[in-house]
């Protein structure tokens, strides 16, 4: 097998997060799920977007997130989603290729409009995401860049993409692409809500051994294996997985490769601003690692530098330079 283009290729919701910090009150008086992630139309992003107090607006979506915590780690990536030919879709593939990620995947003309995410932020560092997937969920297959599929180490899908039937039968097609040319899948599961609509499919998928490193945290493995003990939900599915990392906030972290067991505590951080893409970062951190083929506890210890780093101030892009925090704390 010839050496990879990229160490990682990831599809995902090409997303603009807009996020505005709020008091608990407005959570309660708009009657939206604390921590969780919501689906809205046209209409309810609209809605929102009036009752939020003064917004920034940076790039997200969950797999760009970990595309972005890679590159600014050194890893070499490109990343497959949708936007459309408008300004917030300007603004995602700028940011996105201005982080060194290729990106190819041509703006779709007309309605809908690039997605956006309306985070509200408590003062707990709590964020409640409202997402309005829009031109994101209309990423067919012919959009794939098979070559470079193929030409990547680890193909990431993003767990929220599974749910629009589009996007969904472009993963499974690059899943093909991947097992064909002997590349690995990870997968993150990304919200209990997906699992709840897909979890037949994301079991079939684990049983059939087409996912190689599966990313959940504790509340998604519970939906998942049907196991509220966390333990009882580790001994349940990671004999089915070559690698199952999951994260556990402040916590930490566990991962099981091949019956080898790994734990890691949280990093410390000053104070907690926003929690928004601590578990993409995470998972940015634990594949910069198994890329270069680095010990289990490595790739946790990246992955929870990663994740302390972006906890530590608004949005979901890395501020700090990643690779000198890493190799500060691993030595």
């Amino acid at each position: 097998m010839t050496n990879p283009r990229y160490d990682v290729i990831a599809i995902g919701n090409a997303i603009v997060d807009v996020m505005a910090p709020c008091e608990e009150a407005l959570i309660e008086e708009l009657k939206l799920a604390k921590g969780g992630m919501s689906l809205i139309d046209a209409d309810g992003a609209r809605d929102l977007y009036a009752a939020m107090g003064p917004a920034k607006e940076i790039s997200g979506g969950s797999a760009a997130n970990t595309l972005a915590g890679l590159a600014n780690l050194g890893a070499k990536c490109a990343f497959i989603g949708q936007v459309a030919n408008d300004q917030l879709g300007d603004v995602f593939s700028h940011d996105i290729r201005s982080a060194g990620i290729d990106f190819d995947t041509p703006a779709r003309e007309g309605e809908p409009p690039t997605a956006r995410c309306l985070i509200f932020v408590t003062p707990d560092g709590e964020r409640t995401m409202n997402t309005f997937l829009g031109a994101s969920q209309f990423l067919p297959p012919a959009a794939l860049t098979e070559d470079a599929i193929a030409d990547a180490a680890v193909l990431y899908l993003e767990g929220y993409l599974w749910d629009p039937e589009e996007p969904r039968s472009a993963m499974r097609r690059a899943i093909e692409i991947a097992r064909d040319a002997g590349r690995k899948v990870a997968f993150t599961a990304s919200e209990s809500f997906v699992i709840d609509r897909h979890g037949d499919d994301f079991r079939a998928m684990i049983e059939e051994g087409l996912i190689d490193i599966l990313f959940v945290n504790e509340s998604e493995l519970a939906t998942l294996t049907g196991e509220d003990d966390f333990e009882a939900g580790l001994a349940k599915i990671a004999p089915k997985l070559p690698v199952l990392v999951a994260t556990k906030g402040e916590n930490g972290a566990v991962a099981i490769a091949d019956g080898v067991r790994g734990e890691v505590a949280a990093e410390p951080v000053d104070a907690v601003v926003d929690t928004t893409g601590a578990g993409d970062l995470f998972a940015a951190g634990f594949l910069s690692g198994h890329v270069k083929g680095e010990s289990l506890e490595n790739c946790l210890t990246r992955g929870a530098v990663c994740a302390a780093e972006i906890i530590s101030h608004y949005g979901a892009r890395p501020d700090a330079d990643l690779k000198a925090l890493v190799a500060k704390r691993l030595g």
